[in-house]
């Protein structure tokens, strides 16, 4: 039946009313910090090749560390012009959340902040640094970025509806906001699932094996390792939200890396972050979290060991005078001297006995123990 025409046309207004209006903003794609920032976080034309983005070197698929394949191995990333290498390898995304502010201890000691150095207070200051190094995604300044941005009228509409109409009236104003949505989205439980075999244990759903309970046990013991010197935040060993790390810098005699070809000179370490000037802080590098450990390899801050338990062996030469256990299994030849010398802790590496192979390899059987469930496939047997 047709409508008369006067019924029909206040019909049609309402149909019409009803529908957008070319150049119209609706409500945002992204309607909170969070999911602009994981845009963001996978954006690649953030960097100035359009080849690189945060997800790049800390890979959702790989325990949020690098692992592409560069001429130095996967201790270093490659950067967004193709060949530029970065000089120390990438530390994982997973728990960076829970770092605290970088801050002097009661005691006189650094602690926290993000990067190997410290050099970004915070979550946010850390976002704002790979898409203006040069060696990273390589964007000549803020104004460069935030014209990217502009490129992207979802991201326009979610920073005006989330931060203000105002936010772009300056650049560095809209670069703020920028990492702030980033690490919102970093603050989600998708970075901190806290649902390892370790957390599952805790909550009464896994039952440790009997090599990986040994491996607790000499874990949060000091009296047969060192190893929650540095790698326990909690009083308690059964806290829920521990990290494996307290924080804190320390020289453990890392060896160089001969794979770094491009290194000019040792790395200093916490020496390379503006706020510190002492001396006595060369080479000394933030205690990293041991969390996903067993799937973030290469290790150390310059990738020069592949194999966890390379690692625990190199801890464990400190405490024995046996010439069998200063040998680095990866080259067959002896553990090569510290990058930086004189400023080890020796009072913390030389802490608890000698480990034989069967508390070795309980250790690192506990340290598996602590990868997240989505990355537990990854693990090596």
């Amino acid at each position: 039946m047709m409508l008369p025409g006067k019924t029909r046309g206040a019909a049609l207004a309402v149909l019409l009313a009803a529908l957008p209006i070319a150049g119209q903003a609706g409500d945002p794609v992204y309607d909170s910090l969070e999911a602009l920032g994981e845009a963001l976080f996978f954006d690649p034309n953030l960097s100035m090749n359009r080849t690189q983005s945060c997800s790049t070197c800390h890979s959702p698929d790989a325990g949020f560390v690098d692992p592409r394949e560069t001429d130095a191995g996967h201790a270093v990333s490659l950067g967004d012009d193709g060949g530029s290498l970065g000089t120390r390898n990438a530390p994982t995304a997973s728990y960076a959340m829970m770092t605290p502010p970088f801050h002097l201890t009661p005691d006189g000691k650094w602690a926290g902040g993000l990067f190997l150095d410290g050099r970004a207070a915070t979550l946010e200051d850390q976002a704002g640094g790979p898409p203006l190094n040069p060696v990273e995604m390589g964007m000549p300044d803020q104004a460069a970025v935030v014209d990217r941005l502009r490129e992207n009228p979802d991201y326009v509409a979610a920073l005006q509806a989330l931060l203000g109409e105002e936010v772009f009236d300056a650049p560095e104003r809209a670069y703020a906001g920028m990492t702030r949505a980033i690490a919102a989205f970093e603050r989600t439980p998708e970075f901190a699932p806290f649902d390892s075999k370790y957390d599952r244990y805790l909550r009464g759903e896994y039952q440790l094996t009997q090599e990986e309970d040994l491996g607790r046990l000499l874990f949060f013991s000091q009296q047969f390792t060192n190893c929650n010197l540095c790698h326990q935040l909690k009083t308690s060993p059964v806290d829920p939200e521990e990290t494996f790390t307290n924080y804190q810098y320390h020289n453990i005699g890392v060896p160089p890396n001969p794979a770094l070809t491009h290194m000019q000179g040792p790395d200093r370490g916490l020496l390379d972050n503006p706020a510190v000037d002492d001396p006595a802080q060369a080479g000394k590098f933030k205690v990293p979290s041991l969390r996903n450990v067993a799937v973030t390899g290469p290790y150390m801050h310059n990738g020069v060991f592949r194999d966890l338990r390379t690692v625990v062996l190199f801890y464990n030469k400190y405490n024995t005078r046996s010439e069998a256990r200063q040998i680095n299994p990866e080259t067959g030849q002896p553990f090569a001297a510290p990058e930086v010398d004189g400023t080890l802790s020796m009072e913390e590496l030389t802490t608890g006995p000698a480990l034989e192979d069967d508390r070795i390899d309980a250790l690192v059987a506990f340290l598996k123990t602590l990868t997240d469930a989505r990355y537990e496939d990854l693990v090596e047997e």
